[in-house]
């Protein structure tokens, strides 16, 4: 299972040079809801709701969403072993929930910081 952050969602989505290979979408994906919104916020902000929606809705639809639950809101409230931003914290918490459930989950990211923090977390990254 591969939990997919926005960064890799958003490369897909606007044909950015980094962006992931075709395989990971053969791939169980599971993301925090979180997910949708930034894909949202960010395509609509661009201007490219109406450009992008299909795909984005085609992309969301693949991704297994995680809601925010309490369990996921109290471990973001703790600490990281790094700094992380509230979005990043509130996707850590989702992906250790997650990890919980399910004995292998990797972490599909392009954000350094986040990549970094779930890696002293013990989560593995997709190389992909």
């Amino acid at each position: 299972m591969i939990y997919l952050d926005t960064s890799v969602a958003l490369a897909h989505l606007l044909g950015e040079t980094r962006r992931p290979s075709d395989n990971l979408w053969q791939s169980s994906l599971i993301a925090s809801r979180l997910l949708q919104y930034e894909l949202w916020t960010r395509l609509n902000t661009r201007g490219l709701g109406t450009s992008h929606g299909e795909e984005a809705r085609e992309l969301l639809s693949t991704v297994a969403l995680v809601e925010l639950a309490p369990p996921v809101l109290a471990r973001a409230l703790e600490p990281f072993p790094t700094a992380v931003r509230t979005l990043d914290a509130l996707h850590l918490a989702t992906l250790l929930f997650v990890r919980g459930e399910s004995s292998a989950v990797r972490l599909a990211t392009y954000d350094d910081r986040l990549a970094e923090a779930a890696v002293k977390l013990g989560v593995s990254l997709w190389d992909g």
